[in-house]
């Protein structure tokens, strides 16, 4: 994922002059509504950092981009290079635990103190990147914190957060902020596609509880087939596809990597799918205002004017507050047909 490939995102341009002007900073917090261009710009200044054909250099010869060939671009993209560690939130538990900051007899074989304090394996940039850093629990946080006060030279922090409120003020202080967003749709193709389809559903229907409950098993079939995709795009990528006949202690190490990434990027994709349902809905309180000029999805503006008409901008505006506390809940242990259930059953559509 080079720079260049990135849609116009104001914070890459910022990276990249930082770069050019040797001034590049030990932490940063990258946040904004798409936890997936997060991860991408975050992908990208990795791959720049250790790119070793790169495709834009600075005058002192250090990269400006990726050239997404080279083998340390391809192994920061399978997840497989020595000198970078990505850490996210455990499956069950959504947080990051202290065991993957710390090293503890139940730590997994790559935690953050082992990358951060011993010397880089290709003499590069050591890079740890914490995806969804705001689930960072309380014991694991004030462990970073240390590293983040006093990192070695060379050694990059990218902390991801689309609720960096959920952050320590001590860890936000510590970290140049970048707020991330396209400046063209605020959405993906598969989002704004699912979003369409709820949205002229719930415009052709006759309201009630009956057809609120065949808005959520759209919802749930969508996201039964999302899960379906995600795992077999996550086997293929796996190591237990690649290798024949690994020791049992890998093959069970592997296994519970990949349970952890599947679950990860499910609720990744999950929060995407409903954050475009939210810009729906964003757009059904505005025409409630008679405001439709401000809408973010104006494609879908026959469906948003049908529901529109028929709830009164107090219910358009309970029903964002909805939404908003049904992803927060997701965020938790809570079973996710449980949240699901309470949050869609109770909109006024």
């Amino acid at each position: 994922m080079a720079f260049a490939d990135l849609p116009d995102v104001s914070a890459a341009a910022l990276l990249q002059r930082s770069l050019e002007r040797n001034r590049l900073g030990h932490a940063y917090l990258f946040t904004g509504e798409q936890s997936g261009l997060l991860e991408e710009l975050a992908l990208a200044l990795t791959q720049t950092l250790h790119c070793s054909q790169p495709p834009r250099q600075t005058s002192n010869g250090e990269p400006l981009d990726a050239c997404n060939q080279c083998s340390d671009c391809r192994r920061i993209l399978e997840a497989n290079h020595p000198d970078v560690l990505t850490l996210r939130p455990d499956s069950k538990l959504r947080q990051i635990r202290l065991r993957q900051i710390i090293r503890r007899p139940e730590s997994p074989p790559r935690i953050l103190h082992d990358l951060v304090y011993t010397t880089a394996t290709e003499g590069g940039w050591k890079i740890a990147i914490l995806s969804a850093a705001d689930c960072l629990n309380p014991q694991a946080a004030n462990a970073f914190l240390k590293s983040l006060e006093e990192p070695p030279a060379r050694t990059l922090f990218l902390l991801l957060s689309t609720d960096p409120g959920r952050l320590l003020d001590t860890i936000r202080s510590r970290c140049q902020h970048l707020h991330v967003g396209s400046a063209s749709q605020p959405h993906g193709e598969g989002e704004l596609a699912w979003a369409s389809v709820f949205a002229r559903q719930t415009a052709q229907a006759q309201g009630g509880l009956f057809s609120r409950y065949q808005l959520l098993g759209t919802l749930l079939d969508r996201l039964a087939d999302l899960r379906a995709q995600i795992r077999e795009s996550c086997e293929a990528a796996s190591p237990l596809a690649q290798h024949d006949d690994p020791p049992p202690e890998l093959v069970e190490q592997w296994d519970r990597e990949l349970e952890a990434g599947i679950e990860a990027e499910y609720r990744r994709q999950r929060a995407e799918h409903l954050a475009a349902l939210q810009s729906w809905l964003r757009d059904v309180w505005l025409a409630t205002c008679n405001l439709e000029n401000l809408a973010l999805l104006p494609e879908l503006s026959d469906a948003t004017r049908a529901v529109a008409q028929r709830i009164t901008p107090t219910d358009a505006e309970r029903n964002l507050a909805l939404l908003e506390q049904t992803q927060r809940t997701l965020r938790t242990t809570v079973q996710e047909l449980l949240a699901l259930e309470v949050g869609l059953l109770r909109l006024r559509l």
